[in-house]
């Protein structure tokens, strides 16, 4: 129900199908809201809170996925080697518990931290904390003295947490589609929301002028059993198939196409809830997915399932600035 429910949004927001009377309306009542709630944090009517340590928020404007996980490991290692002990944090998007405020391990479940913390914890190796209200998820950090910069993944709207420095995301092959906000199009925000942030990283596609470029490059396959890899030109030729729970799986798809691999693809909803029987294509064929789904189906996957790890490329002048705003935050503070 809820994967044609969003092909159904899709088609109206990137397919060119014009939405309907109660979506506009509904989208109109919506962008009300949302400038309400911002204007509020804007004249202190509400306030924004600080974690006592400089934060850096990545986000997007439209729903769905643009790349903002990527990024964000991509920033922690990059962070890291600029001389700053970075942290993370989220919410956790479907957890059972979503009230808890935890630190997460890289033993965790899914189930109990979120997929997405889940793996950047296991591939950073960074402190990560998610709650539902993203200061409860900094103050847990910095309270333990683990970071002295945190990143807020997927954190753009949250404004209840104060931050420093805020970077956009955006879907260089679907971008804002037609523009409009929920429901009958696919923002969070007005688009004019873009020019107050310090950064737009752009995924894919042709980058605009002012946008930063970002590449997420494929190279090997390793196995959910035992953690070996595999060049993914092993499987040119193959029969295989790709499965990806994420927002836009075509994405994760065209990327296997362009390694010469020609996958039968599986879609699924975000954040989908993987059993094995939804990997039962009938057949021993390797079955190839997505980080984020991996770590999901690591408990009962089979001696041919593999996770495909991608990197995020950007330029380093783009690192080389966010890692200056933040030295100009800590001096600021001190």
């Amino acid at each position: 129900m809820k994967a044609a429910l969003t092909r159904w949004l899709e088609a109206r927001w990137y397919g060119g199908v014009a939405p309907g009377l109660v979506l506009r309306g509904l989208s109109s009542l919506f962008g009300a809201v949302a400038k309400s709630r911002r204007e509020a944090f804007l004249s202190g009517r509400s306030r924004s809170e600080r974690a006592g340590r400089p934060v850096v928020v990545v986000g997007n404007l439209a729903v769905g996925g643009a790349g903002k996980t990527p990024l964000t490991i991509a920033l922690v290692e990059a962070l890291r080697a600029r001389g700053f002990r970075p942290g993370v944090i989220s919410r956790g998007y479907g957890r059972r518990d979503a009230t808890e405020v935890r630190r997460v391990s890289p033993d965790d479940d899914a189930t109990q931290v979120g997929d997405e913390p889940l793996l950047i914890a296991r591939r950073t190796n960074a402190p990560v904390a998610v709650a539902a209200r993203r200061i409860d998820a900094a103050r847990r950090l910095v309270e333990s003295a683990a970071a002295d910069v945190l990143i807020a993944d997927d954190g753009l709207q949250h404004y209840a947490l104060a931050r420093d420095v805020e970077i956009l995301v955006i879907d260089g092959r679907r971008r804002f589609g037609n523009g409009r906000l929920l429901p009958a199009g696919p923002l969070r925000e007005p688009l004019e929301r873009a020019k107050a942030c310090d950064f737009t990283v752009v995924n894919g596609g042709e980058p605009q002028a002012g946008e930063v470029p970002m590449r997420l490059v494929l190279s090997q396959a390793v196995s959910l059993r035992d953690g070996t890899a595999r060049p993914l030109a092993d499987f040119r030729g193959a029969k295989l198939h790709a499965a990806a729970g994420i927002a836009d799986p075509e994405r994760f798809f065209a990327a296997l196409r362009a390694q010469g691999l020609q996958p039968e693809a599986h879609g699924y909803a975000d954040h989908h809830d993987f059993t094995a029987s939804d990997l039962d294509f009938g057949d021993d064929a390797p079955v190839l997915m997505t980080e984020k789904d991996a770590v999901k189906c690591a408990g009962f996957a089979r001696p041919n399932w593999y996770a495909v790890p991608v990197q995020a490329e950007l330029p380093d002048t783009f690192f080389d600035a966010v890692a200056h705003r933040l030295r100009e935050r800590q001096g600021a503070s001190a």
